[in-house]
């Protein structure tokens, strides 16, 4: 009796998979922020590998030195088969009878996208990489992100300080702990090689930061103020230390929405008064006006002579988990 059943089993799935291919795809690969790049070798030496550099490896914003928004690899279509073909994020860039810039989703992996760029001619294809290269690179980043914050899922920090404090919620790595929690204000940080990863938050009254033409020097203040108060630097005999808005840059800041509420986000270079330290910030100031406040939440860096670009993507992809509960 037992044998039959299972045999009527087998014969159902079987039936209802009669006609329909089931396609299963493998898990994508490849490290965060990593594009591959899927072009003839002619072309990626002449001036269509130019403009693919120029957009897909432009310089990153708010970091200390240069680094490019995606680490390249170059292999020419011949290369691209077996797990090669599994790489989450691709650009596939090739002469054609056709003139296209669009994506693809999860064709030979998931998650994965593949940017398909062709042209007629190798004017056309630069035409095409311009005009394209923005949605693509929106793409990619969005995925890169999602990739990111889903192996936070591995093991997550249990702490509650935040929700205690401000309502909200972060999907924060256990790696990360609380290191100074006060009055409308939280400091988590991890170790990294020669550094350390940081996470505040804090709140400001809802009506702040309403005055477009002082609002960039309005936000350097805010930033300062917190940094004196809270965030000291090395002790040096005769001197004030702590951490403020780099003086010799401005802050990029951009109008945005986080979570659906809208936001204005920071990115610059903080530093140390009276001491030479350095590194990148990435600020979200939230509007809250449930409870009449804004909400302050920021991502910085301090590893001296490291590349930052992942590090700040990190702390970029931490941020932007938040839940107001």
């Amino acid at each position: 009796m037992r044998r039959i059943t299972i045999l009527s089993i087998c014969f159902l799935l079987f039936s209802c998979l009669d006609g329909k291919k089931v396609n299963y795809k493998p898990a994508s690969i490849g490290a965060i922020n990593t594009l591959a790049v899927i072009m003839d070798t002619r072309l990626w030496e002449g001036s269509v590998g130019d403009k693919i550099r120029e957009k897909f490896a432009a310089p990153s914003l708010g970091l200390t030195w240069d680094e490019p928004i995606f680490s390249i690899d170059h292999m020419p279509k011949s290369v691209f088969t077996g797990p090669t073909r599994h790489r989450r994020s691709v650009l596939f860039v090739s002469l054609d009878s056709l003139d296209i810039a669009q994506i693809q989703t999860d064709t030979y992996a998931t998650p994965q996208r593949i940017g398909v760029i062709k042209g007629q001619s190798e004017e056309q294809l630069i035409a095409n990489i311009e005009a394209g290269a923005d949605r693509l690179i929106a793409s990619y980043k969005k995925l890169e992100l999602e990739e990111t914050q889903k192996r936070f899922l591995r093991s997550l920090n249990k702490e509650k300080a935040l929700e205690e404090e401000f309502g909200i919620r972060l999907r924060v790595p256990s790696i990360y702990t609380v290191g100074k929690q006060e009055s409308n204000f939280i400091w988590i940080d991890r170790q990294i090689p020669r550094g350390t990863m940081n996470i505040l938050a804090y709140t400001i009254p809802g009506g702040s930061l309403t005055n477009d033409s002082t609002l960039v020097s309005d936000i350097i203040k805010m930033r300062d103020s917190i940094g004196m108060k809270y965030i000291p630097g090395p002790d040096i005999p005769n001197k004030t230390t702590y951490m403020m808005t780099e003086k010799a840059f401005a802050p990029y800041v951009f109008i945005t929405k986080v979570k659906d509420k809208k936001a204005i986000e920071v990115r610059g270079i903080w530093e140390v008064k009276n001491y030479p330290m350095a590194g990148p910030f990435q600020t979200y100031i939230i509007d809250d006006p449930e409870r009449d406040r804004k909400l302050v939440i920021e991502g910085f860096t301090f590893a001296p002579a490291t590349n930052k670009r992942d590090y700040m993507f990190e702390l970029e992809a931490i941020l932007k988990t938040i839940e107001f509960l």
